[in-house]
């Protein structure tokens, strides 16, 4: 199947309704077992809240995309039951946005050029402590960041509640351009999320401390920032999460009913009346009437077996 890739109209505005949620995967590979289950509760999440959900390839790091693995996501999506509403956003078609969004910035004097390589930042210590922020180093073939002007480190989760994060992590300046050009993956995804009006972000444990940080880039782009709700990470027995870093298997079309009874079940939706015989539309209908967020395990991390990453 060939998905026509639609891009939005950067003067297009989103009906702001009471619920528009998101599902952003990397166009990096497929879709694995952990990334199907995440997009299934996204997807359930939105439509019991009678709202839309929005679909957004986030190829903003084009050294990471593989060519055609935005169709493949795409494809697997619908075979799965999943089908988002509106046109899809694309990020290497919005870098004018997240240019704005550093030139409002820098009018705020808020930014400043880093030099710092990951290496001469480990050397250091963990975390980022501010080296360049008073250098005024040019802008050219230099990093960008933030100023730290928040210092937050804790937020309200509607799955885990009240989340800590290290204070020395969320005290950092925030990198939003590269030195090689490319806007920042946390840049990129507060502004489209603005742009989309997103009310609702649903997504992997594994990026909670990324949510303090972009609280932070809405905060000094005078935005208000989402609702957050992070599920527990999906991993193998042996602890590792799936992941296309960890070459986790991708999903198959053609076993759509038997992934969907998989994901049910580990997200604790299991039941006598699933069966794998049912059709694609008979489970979601299912889910869907069947769905709570209260189903879901209080914790960072599920270990599941190999069976369930096929």
């Amino acid at each position: 199947m060939h998905i026509k890739p639609r891009t939005i109209f950067y003067d297009q505005v989103f009906m702001m309704q009471s619920y528009i949620g998101r599902f952003a995967p990397s166009p990096s590979g497929p879709l694995h077992f952990g990334s199907l289950v995440c997009a299934l509760i996204s997807f359930l999440h939105a439509r019991q809240a009678k709202g839309q959900w929005v679909v957004r390839i986030e190829d903003v790091d084009t050294t990471r995309v593989k060519a055609g693995a935005d169709q493949i996501i795409l494809s697997q999506l619908i075979a799965h039951g999943m089908q988002w509403d509106g046109n899809i956003i694309y990020q290497t078609n919005r870098q004018y946005a997240y240019q704005s969004a550093v030139d409002i910035l820098h009018q705020k004097q808020l930014i400043y050029a880093c030099s710092c390589t990951r290496k001469s930042i480990k050397s250091r210590g963990k975390y980022y402590t501010g080296t360049c922020r008073n250098l005024h180093l040019p802008f050219k073939n230099n990093a960008i960041r933030v100023i730290n002007t928040c210092h937050d480190c804790r937020f309200q989760d509607l799955n885990l509640g009240e989340v800590l994060v290290d204070p020395l992590f969320c005290n950092e300046d925030v990198c939003i351009k590269r030195k090689d050009g490319l806007f920042a993956y946390n840049l990129a995804v507060v502004v489209d999320d603005i742009t989309q009006n997103i009310t609702h972000v649903v997504r992997g444990a594994d990026l909670i401390d990324t949510t303090l940080q972009q609280r932070h880039l809405y905060k000094v782009l005078d935005k208000n920032g989402p609702k957050y709700l992070h599920l527990p990470t999906i991993c193998s027995e042996d602890g590792k999460k799936l992941s296309k870093q960890t070459q986790a298997t991708a999903i198959e079309n053609r076993r759509a009913s038997k992934n969907l009874v998989d994901a049910l079940s580990v997200i604790g939706m299991s039941s006598h009346s699933l069966s794998e015989k049912m059709t694609v539309e008979e489970l979601i209908h299912w889910a869907l009437a069947h769905w709570s967020p209260n189903l879901l395990a209080k914790r960072r991390e599920i270990l599941i077996s190999a069976i369930n990453t096929v």
